[in-house]
């Protein structure tokens, strides 16, 4: 079992940036794809981005196109989320996500594909 350990929230005015990291347990990271949800108080929980492991492709939700980019680091087994152009709305915990159990495709853009996710860490975006 793969364990998901976020680090990099915290405070930023709006306009400013920040660069969330993704830290994966094991010698290998055993998912297809890791994601980025976010998820603010009485909101479902989004998947704002997502990289596949092997291709580096990426997708990113509408309302962060433009603004943040998602990368991987294969050899240390670390996701990235670099947040650029933060807005207020952008406030909420954001958590690490990846697939443990077996599946077929690597539907990584869709947010029932995550099975597995880290603690969270909270960004706050003051205007």
């Amino acid at each position: 079992q793969v364990q998901l350990v976020e680090s990099g929230g915290g405070l930023v005015q709006a306009g400013g940036s920040r660069r969330l990291s993704c830290a994966a347990s094991g010698r290998t990271f055993s998912s297809c794809a890791m994601g980025w949800f976010r998820q603010a108080p009485g909101k479902e929980r989004e998947l704002v981005a997502s990289i596949a492991w092997s291709s580096g492709n990426t997708y990113y939700a509408d309302s962060v196109k433009g603004r943040f980019t998602m990368s991987r680091d294969n050899a240390e087994n670390t996701g990235y989320l670099q947040m650029n152009n933060l807005k207020p709305e952008d406030t909420a915990v954001y958590f690490c996500a990846a697939r443990t159990t077996p599946i077929i495709s690597c539907r990584h853009y869709r947010k029932d594909f995550y099975d597995n996710w880290g603690q969270g860490t909270q960004v706050t975006v003051s205007s």
